[in-house]
């Protein structure tokens, strides 16, 4: 028996059914990497951000995830190069997808149960997502701008259902809208930390703050 088409799992049904102690022999998911490209880079490096937002309340399985996020990443990779952006796959499949296996062969009619203890066996894993709901995000440099979108768009074939493409005024990964980011690091309240940045308090000792060492206390 091949795989169910995924029309059979689409819509949010029953409870979340996660793996488990009692939920055994779950497959693997298929989507291991949820950062690709320059993760490392420095957050001043990409001001740039795109989303792929949910439009509908819906499943969506590991291998639609893992699809568009290789669609996403070849598409970027041939435009702007591979140290030129950072996708981040922004939701999970925990969610296990089960189905009654039946028999199909000749003669199955007499084996099978049919719908006699027909609570399924785990086939894969699928996450839950909501309207509105971010899937993928992407930063990149300002210039990079159509080839992001581009590759959002190619990557939201692999998924059911509407998705929105959303460009975003905030600074990066981070929360801070672009002109209150720039303002913020200039007077030394925020302070970059990896790909994200560090808000800088007025807690602590002095000869450790920040601010005070920059002279705004």
């Amino acid at each position: 028996m091949g795989r169910r088409p995924f029309r059979c799992y689409r819509y949010q049904k029953n409870k979340p059914y996660i793996k488990s102690r009692y939920c055994r022999g779950v497959p693997e998911s298929k989507i291991r990497i949820y950062d690709v490209g320059a993760k490392k880079a420095p957050v001043d490096m990409f001001p740039f951000v795109a989303h792929l937002a949910c439009d509908e309340k819906q499943q969506i399985s590991s291998e639609a995830l893992e699809a568009c996020r290789v669609a996403v990443n070849k598409h970027l990779t041939k435009t702007i190069g591979k140290d030129s952006y950072h996708i981040r796959i922004r939701v999970h499949p925990f969610h296990v997808i089960r189905a009654n296996k039946m028999l199909s062969c000749a003669g199955a009619d007499r084996l099978s149960s049919g719908m006699r203890h027909s609570y399924g066996k785990p086939i894969g894993v699928a996450a839950r997502v909501n309207i509105g709901q971010i899937l993928l995000s992407v930063r990149a440099k300002d210039p990079s701008e159509k080839h992001v979108i581009e590759a959002i768009r190619r990557g939201k074939f692999k998924f059911a259902g509407r998705q929105k493409i959303v460009k975003s005024l905030k600074w990066g990964f981070t929360k801070y809208p672009r002109e209150e980011y720039v303002a913020m690091r200039k007077n030394g309240e925020l302070s970059a930390d990896g790909n994200i940045v560090k808000v800088n308090t007025r807690h602590g000792r002095l000869e450790k703050s920040t601010l005070f060492l920059n002279g705004q206390e």
